[in-house]
């Protein structure tokens, strides 16, 4: 099931996305998925008689303003590394918690062992902000209802 919810089917008032403990304010979008390699098994004739599942993995990114991508890049120099994409995927949790409307229970998606692939800055003329995609891939993703 993909997560990418970005629209206005869901409230942003009720999402939190928080990554070492700290809730990122300026969220502006993310992506969640799991994918599972699958592909016909054939045999006798042209048409499939059954689909073989194999490899899972985990990917997704988080679209956030520039304060929070320096702010990222600042904890991991304090700790020590880079930037954000050299902190070892057994530090990083993202944890994505978000309900359609008010009433609705909670959902949250937790991605373990995140390891950041990209860093980098962006800018265009007569931009009123810095939006900064941040793509991860992680070791497993739950669903908590």
């Amino acid at each position: 099931m993909n997560v990418n919810i970005t629209s206005s089917e869901c409230a942003w008032s009720h999402f939190e996305v928080k990554i070492l403990n700290r809730v990122i304010k300026g969220l502006r979008g993310f992506e969640s998925k799991k994918t599972v390699d699958a592909e016909h098994l054939y045999g006798a004739g042209d048409e499939p008689i059954d689909i073989m599942k194999s490899n899972k993995k985990y990917e997704g990114n988080i679209k956030i303003l520039g304060f929070e991508a320096d702010a990222m890049n600042k904890a991991a120099q304090d700790a020590g590394f880079d930037d954000i994409t050299e902190v070892p995927h057994e530090l990083i949790v993202i944890t994505i918690s978000f309900k359609r409307r008010a009433t609705d229970k909670l959902k949250t998606y937790i991605s373990t062992g995140v390891q950041f692939t990209e860093d980098g800055v962006s800018l265009e003329q007569g931009a009123k902000n810095r939006e900064i995609t941040l793509p991860y891939i992680a070791m497993s993703r739950q669903l908590i209802h």
